[in-house]
């Protein structure tokens, strides 16, 4: 299958590689190609420069936005999650029509510092956010309740773990579901919260998340629900 990463984070690179070592044919997103493979600095993470990763994978395409969406055949949001409904804006409507976007993004607000708050929260989700400003995509929410080396590796962390998937259609939360099982996630480790609503839920697990990175000290770790099945 074709894909479309949009953006050149560490997620978004995270994700890529993943795909493209499944045998996925992956094109990444971004705003200007050009300006992402100039620059020179690490990212606030202290990542690399996304032209050293791309170097050392040149099989991941890199592609206006608008290009990428209209080469992939799903479409998966890694961007930041105040830019990612300009950046799907930016894909171009029709380049999404039918097509199922898996959203990775949490709404993350630094406007106050750290740690971040969440925007929208409560009474409303990115997801769903994405989900009403695209009605002819089929949104997904889900992977973004852990790191993105547990996303495409879960056996990073010991014992059952649970990834949830939030849709409004069956179909695509069926498609994502197999495409999380490739990454390595038993099947009984996915848990479907129904519909795209219910992204809510997940995002606004953010905060403690956050909080036991703080205190464990690294990120290999995520949630299990006890008899979940």
């Amino acid at each position: 299958m074709r894909y479309a990463v949009l953006g050149t984070g560490i997620v978004g690179r995270t994700i890529a590689t993943k795909l493209a070592s499944l045998g996925h044919e992956v094109a990444i997103g971004t705003r200007d190609p050009q300006s992402t493979l100039a620059r020179t600095e690490p990212d606030g993470m202290g990542n690399p420069p996304f032209a050293v990763w791309h170097a050392d994978h040149t099989d991941v395409q890199l592609k206006p936005f608008a290009e990428a969406a209209a080469f992939g055949e799903t479409v998966v949001n890694t961007t930041a999650g105040g830019a990612a409904l300009a950046a799907l804006d930016a894909a171009g409507r029709t380049n999404l029509v039918g097509k199922v976007i898996i959203d990775i993004a949490n709404p993350l607000d630094f406007s106050a510092g750290m740690p971040p708050t969440l925007d929208p929260v409560n009474t409303d989700s990115l997801g769903e956010q994405i989900q009403r400003d695209f009605p002819d995509a089929k949104v997904v929410k889900t992977l973004n309740t852990m790191s993105c080396p547990v996303m495409v590796e879960p056996a990073r962390v010991a014992g059952p773990h649970n990834v949830f998937v939030s849709g409004e259609d069956t179909g695509a939360k069926k498609q994502v579901t197999e495409l999380l099982v490739s990454f390595g996630w038993p099947e009984s480790s996915v848990i479907d919260l129904g519909g795209i609503e219910t992204a809510r839920g997940t995002e606004m697990v953010l905060p403690i998340w956050l909080r036991l990175m703080g205190t464990l000290g690294h990120t290999d770790f995520n949630f299990h629900v006890q008899g979940a099945r």
